[in-house]
């Protein structure tokens, strides 16, 4: 179960700060974030068997990060690639557009899933359920996505780890610099303690460790009001043990 939190509009000189961590296979071959496209510019991780990304920001400041859903048959693996969507929507100029780029798919030609879509000025989720895809506007706010709906109030254990990302965000330190301070962030990250889901069978922890499965990578990005601040952390390994070192932007 990947875990991915965005404050959106949170902080007055950070409208996207982002805070996510990516659960995988470990045998499933993956590089480090990297040049991904060049019209627009994209970086992002790179999923080497199928060719997609898992998270992503293009030269526009439009980000995308793609959860998995649980698929109650298993997934099919003769569907097109979830990550290749992710990448096509980070050929989009605008939140906008991205999400009518989704629209258009026919949510049977791909596993469940959760897209987020962000930028300076609009974020949305889109949400492959039952085949159907549909899209939501997220206002203003501190949202976290799993493999459930945003913000699954539903859950305790998710409320939970809520409750931990909304308090760091009354963090007058934080607040006044999340780069600075992202060492808060990475200490939610690393938790091993909130399970993130009751109903979901094993352990589901926000940093995952599991024989041949678990948190493989973890990002942060930041955006700031001017556009011409930006950063970029990612970890090639679960953020308990492993540093985060400055990633690639696609900016000039």
């Amino acid at each position: 179960m990947c875990t991915l939190a965005i404050y959106f509009r949170v902080f007055p000189e950070w409208p996207v700060v982002l805070a996510a961590n990516r659960d995988e296979y470990f045998a499933r071959p993956a590089s480090a974030p990297e040049l991904l496209a060049e019209r627009p510019r994209v970086i992002g991780g790179k999923d080497l068997k199928a060719g997609g990304t898992w998270l992503g920001i293009n030269e526009h400041g439009v980000i995308a990060g793609l959860l998995n859903r649980r698929a109650p048959d298993g997934a099919d693996p003769s569907r097109r690639s979830r990550g290749l969507l992710c990448l096509d929507a980070l050929r989009c100029r605008t939140v906008t557009e991205a999400l009518e780029l989704v629209r258009r798919e026919d949510g049977a030609h791909y596993n469940p899933f959760n897209l987020l879509l962000a930028s300076r000025g609009e974020a949305a989720v889109a949400y492959n359920r039952n085949s159907m895809i549909e899209t939501a506007q997220l206002a203003p706010g501190l949202h976290l996505l799993t493999n459930l709906d945003v913000n699954d109030f539903e859950c305790p254990k998710i409320s939970r780890a809520y409750d931990q990302f909304a308090a760091l965000a009354g963090d007058r330190e934080f607040a006044a610099d999340p780069i600075a301070n992202r060492a808060h962030l990475r200490r939610l990250l690393a938790d091993h303690a909130t399970q993130l889901d009751a109903r979901s069978p094993g352990p589901n922890a926000i940093c995952l460790h599991l024989d041949g499965y678990g948190t493989r990578s973890s990002s942060m990005i930041f955006l700031a009001s001017n556009r011409s601040h930006a950063a970029h952390f990612f970890a090639p390994g679960p953020p308990c043990v492993t540093e985060y070192q400055p990633g690639p932007l696609p900016f000039d």
